[in-house]
C-alpha cells in the first residue's frame, strides 16, 4: 500500500480514536452476523479498544493478538481459511468486554460497484416477482453499503451483513445478485456480496483527491471548486422555496426537480471514495464488478486513462496487484440513427474495451440487450450471465468462452474491406435475419455510409458499400443506439469498434461543465 494512502488511513484512525477511558473492544459494522470471510487468502479484521489494550481475534481454530495503538486502533491478518457453510465465529476480546460474530462463512466475496444500471434492483427487472420468489439461499450473503458523500474519509459504516431472502433481496442490486448466484449455483460455496453503486455517480468520484490531482485532473477539480463556491446552506434553502412555489402553482413550464445538495452528492469528486468505499477498504475480497460510464459520456476520451486509473488505484488500496475487475460495458440507448455519424457513448465504449490492456480484466458486451426509451434496460440476467463467465472461467478454472468477438485485422481488397476477428470461440452468426447488420465503410474523405456485410469463414466478415469505391475505415456498432446482430455462434455479441483512429468529439474536453 503507498504512503499516501497509509497516511489517509492514519488521519482517519486519528479521527475515529478512543476518546474515552475503557471503551469497549469493537469493530466496524463490516464485520457482523452473517458475514462472508474470502476463502484461500488472509482476511484484515480492525476495531477499535482502549489505548495499549491487549486485543485477542479467534475463529476456527486459530487465534491472534494484537495490542491497541496510542490512538485505540488495532488491526490483525487471519490465516487463510477453506470454504465453509458451517457456521463460525468470529470472537473479540479485550480486557473488559468481547464481541461474537456469529454465523460466519467462508467462501467468495465480491464488490459489486458502478451507478445505476449496477444498483438497478431485482424488483425492477424482468421477471422480478419470479427472481425474488425463488430467492431462498442462506448461503449467500448480502451486504448494501449507504450512499454517503463526503469529503472526509468515513470509518464506519450504518449496515450490517443480511441472509439472502426474498424479502432482503428486493432492493439488492441485479446485476451483483445474478452474478452472485451464478457462481453459488456452479461452485457450490457461500457467497458475499457488497453492494455499494450510486446512481449517477461520476468515475472521478470513487477516486481519492490526490490521485485526480497526480492524475492531472487540475483543471477539472479547479472547476467543480469553482461550482462549489456558489452553493451553501442558504442557497439551497432559497432554492427549495422556490421549488415549494412552483409545485403550489401546479408546476408550470419546464420540469424541474427538488434542490439538490450537490455537495454531498455522486458527481462531486472524492463524494463516494471516501464516504462508500474507504470504510470497506482492505476487506477480504475476491475481485470487483463494475457497470459505470454514461455518467462520463461528455469525457468519454478521459475515460481511456480514468478507467484504468481507478482499476489500478483500487488494487493498490486493497494490496492486491491481480485483483479480478470485470465490467458491463454499456448498453445501447436512445433512438437508432438514420445515417452513420459520431457517438458518445460509442467513444465511451471504445475506451472501456481499450481498458482491456491490463491483466486480469473483462468486459461483459451487452450492445444488444439495452432499450432505446429507458436507460436502466430490464434484461439483467443475461447481463450478469455475460459477466459471470469472466469469474467462472478466470478465476474458477471452467472451460467456457469469456470474451466477445473483437476487432483484429483490417485487408482492404479493391471495394471491399476484409474484417478479421479474435476471440471467435465457434464462428460467426448473424441473429436473425441473414444480412450483417450495424457497419459502416468510409474513404480517405470520412464520410460514412451502411455497408453491406456478410460473414466470410469462420471469423471473418467482408464489407461495402457502392457510395465508397476506395475504402480505407470500417466501424461497427458506432452509435447510441445501434442496429447490430453479429455474434460469436455462443451467443456472445461482437464486440462495437472501429478501425480509424480520427479525431472523436470528446477529445480535448478536460472539464465537466464547460
Amino acid at each position: 500500500m503507498s504512503s499516501f494512502f497509509k497516511l489517509t488511513i492514519i488521519v482517519v484512525l486519528l479521527s475515529s480514536g478512543a476518546s474515552g477511558l475503557l471503551a469497549d473492544v469493537s469493530l466496524p459494522n463490516i464485520f457482523s452476523d452473517h458475514m462472508v470471510l474470502q476463502r484461500n487468502q488472509e482476511n484484515p479484521a480492525w476495531g477499535k479498544a482502549d489505548p495499549g489494550e491487549k486485543v485477542t481475534v479467534s475463529i476456527a481454530g486459530q487465534s491472534h493478538e494484537t495490542v491497541a495503538d496510542a490512538l485505540g486502533n488495532w488491526r490483525v491478518k487471519l490465516k487463510p481459511m477453506k470454504a465453509t457453510s458451517q457456521p463460525q465465529v468470529l470472537q473479540v476480546s479485550g480486557f473488559k468486554s468481547q464481541v461474537s460474530i456469529s454465523d460466519v462463512f467462508v467462501g467468495e466475496v465480491w464488490m459489486c460497484s458502478g451507478q445505476s444500471n449496477m444498483a438497478w434492483s431485482i424488483d425492477s427487472i424482468n421477471d422480478y416477482d419470479m427472481e425474488i420468489a425463488t430467492a431462498n439461499y442462506p448461503n449467500i450473503r448480502l451486504l448494501a453499503v449507504p450512499r454517503v458523500g463526503t469529503q472526509e474519509p468515513q470509518f464506519n459504516i450504518d449496515a450490517r451483513w443480511k441472509v439472502c431472502t426474498p424479502e432482503n433481496v428486493k432492493g439488492f442490486t441485479a446485476p451483483g445478485f445474478l452474478f452472485g448466484r451464478r457462481l453459488h449455483h456452479a461452485l457450490n460455496v457461500p457467497i458475499g456480496l457488497i453492494y455499494n453503486a450510486w446512481g449517477g455517480s461520476d468515475l472521478e468520484a470513487w477516486l481519492p483527491r490526490k490521485v485526480l490531482e497526480d492524475a492531472g485532473q487540475d483543471e477539472y477539480l479547479a472547476e467543480w471548486d469553482d461550482y462549489l463556491a456558489g452553493y451553501s446552506d442558504e442557497f439551497l434553502a432559497n432554492e427549495k422555496v422556490e421549488y415549494k412555489k412552483w409545485v403550489e402553482a401546479g408546476k408550470p413550464g419546464k420540469k424541474k426537480f427538488p434542490p439538490r445538495d450537490v455537495r454531498t452528492a455522486q458527481k462531486r469528486p472524492s463524494n463516494i471514495y471516501n464516504g462508500v468505499l474507504f470504510p470497506t477498504i482492505g476487506y477480504g475480497i475476491k475481485g470487483v464488478v463494475w457497470c459505470q460510464g454514461e455518467s462520463n459520456i461528455g469525457r468519454a476520451y478521459e475515460y481511456r486513462s480514468l478507467f484504468p486509473l481507478l482499476i489500478n488505484t483500487w488494487r493498490e488500496l486493497w494490496d492486491q496487484d491481480d485483483l479480478p475487475f470485470y465490467w458491463i460495458q454499456l448498453a445501447d440507448f436512445n433512438e437508432e440513427v438514420a445515417e452513420p455519424g459520431e457517438s458518445g457513448w460509442a467513444e465511451l465504449r471504445e475506451a472501456q474495451t481499450m481498458t482491456l490492456s491490463l491483466p486480469n480484466t473483462g468486459e461483459a458486451v451487452v450492445i444488444d440487450l439495452g432499450e432505446a426509451r429507458d436507460i436502466h434496460y430490464r434484461n439483467k440476467q443475461t447481463t450478469a450471465a455475460r459477466l459471470a463467465r469472466h469469474a467462472l472461467a478466470k478465476d474458477y478454472g471452467f472451460k467456457i468462452a469469456t470474451e466477445s468477438p473483437r476487432f483484429q485485422s483490417l485487408e482492404i481488397e479493391g471495394n471491399k474491406a476484409v474484417l478479421k476477428f479474435d476471440h471467435v470461440a465457434t464462428h460467426l452468426y448473424a441473429f436473425d435475419v441473414p444480412e450483417v447488420k450495424g457497419f459502416a465503410i468510409a474513404g480517405a474523405d470520412k464520410k460514412f455510409y451502411w455497408a453491406d456485410a456478410k460473414i466470410v469463414g469462420k471469423n471473418k466478415v467482408e464489407a461495402s458499400s457502392e457510395n465508397v469505391p476506395t475504402p480505407v475505415a470500417v466501424r461497427y456498432g458506432w452509435a447510441n443506439n445501434p442496429v447490430v446482430n453479429l455474434y460469436d455462434r455462443n451467443s456472445l455479441p461482437v464486440t462495437p469498434f472501429r478501425t480509424d483512429d480520427w479525431p472523436v468529439g470528446s477529445m480535448g474536453r478536460k472539464t465537466l461543465y464547460r
